[in-house]
């Protein structure tokens, strides 16, 4: 018996039970995009951080046990998709799983989710930001914000007045170290918002779009998803990236007509039919 008759995306993140973020919204954006998602939970929350109190369950011991069971079955993944990830020992995990399940045909997408707004997450310690430029030297994609590319490329942080030049000078130095496709998100520009492409042999490019609201949660989540199943469906990255900018748009825009607090993140639900 094969379970290998359709594309798969092996997703590793938290599953949040509320505030739509990481598993919480790549599970309904893979499936929608007709691409089975697997997820590998990391850990399990009642509801993410930024609220005041919240449940936590740490996953780390259960990951072999759960990979080792996908071995038996005789998984293969068509995409590997990496998100939160709460400790160096689950990213020493996360290599061994891209090590065990990549095929010549498995797309390992990479976010880096590291901090924003210049800052890195209190969780995240230097031995774990190490750990993370192994995973994006594994990588095929990666989909860092201005603060993860930073940080990953030991450039000084600024919030606006980002140059070209200075753009490409980062994405150059991720590209070395391993990964063929690199965008750059969230990067402000007056009234817009860009994100930078940069592909091994090709130009790179800059897309704008308005901006539409503040910050939200699980925005880079959602991006991410639509990156991994249009690279598994062998969508151009170009008009991946573009999809996932403008339809996070309209969640937002969604969003905001339905008063939705910040901490609740994208209702999604609400115009996914037009992903």
């Amino acid at each position: 018996m094969s379970h290998n008759r359709q594309k798969k995306i092996a997703a590793i993140s938290d599953l949040t039970g509320f505030g739509r973020c990481a598993l919480s919204v790549t599970l309904p954006i893979i499936s929608h995009m007709k691409v089975q998602c697997c997820p590998l939970p990391t850990a399990m929350l009642s509801n993410h951080t930024a609220y005041p109190e919240y449940s936590f369950f740490d996953f780390t011991e259960e990951l072999p046990d759960y990979m080792a069971g996908w071995e038996k079955l005789g998984l293969k993944f068509e995409g590997i998709l990496t998100g939160f990830l709460g400790s160096a020992a689950q990213i020493g995990l996360v290599e061994d799983f891209i090590a065990r399940f990549r095929t010549g045909r498995t797309k390992v997408i990479v976010d880096p989710v590291m901090g924003d707004h210049g800052k890195i997450y209190t969780t995240y310690t230097e031995e774990m930001c190490s750990g993370m430029s192994r995973l994006v030297a594994l990588a095929d994609i990666i989909t860092p914000n201005i603060t993860e590319c930073c940080k990953l490329t030991n450039t000084p942080y600024k919030e606006i007045g980002w140059k070209k030049v200075e753009l490409l000078a980062m994405a150059e130095q991720l590209r070395v170290m391993g990964p063929e496709k690199v965008v750059i998100t969230g990067i402000v520009q007056g009234s817009f918002v860009a994100n930078f492409v940069y592909e091994k042999d090709k130009a790179p490019r800059l897309f704008r779009t308005y901006r539409v609201g503040d910050h939200r949660y699980g925005a880079g989540d959602i991006f991410a998803a639509i990156i991994a199943a249009d690279a598994v469906n062998g969508v151009l990255f170009e008009r991946s990236v573009k999809k996932a900018s403008n339809f996070i748009k309209r969640c937002i825009s969604r969003s905001i007509d339905l008063s939705i607090p910040h901490t609740d993140g994208l209702c999604f639900e609400e115009v996914i039919g037009g992903l």
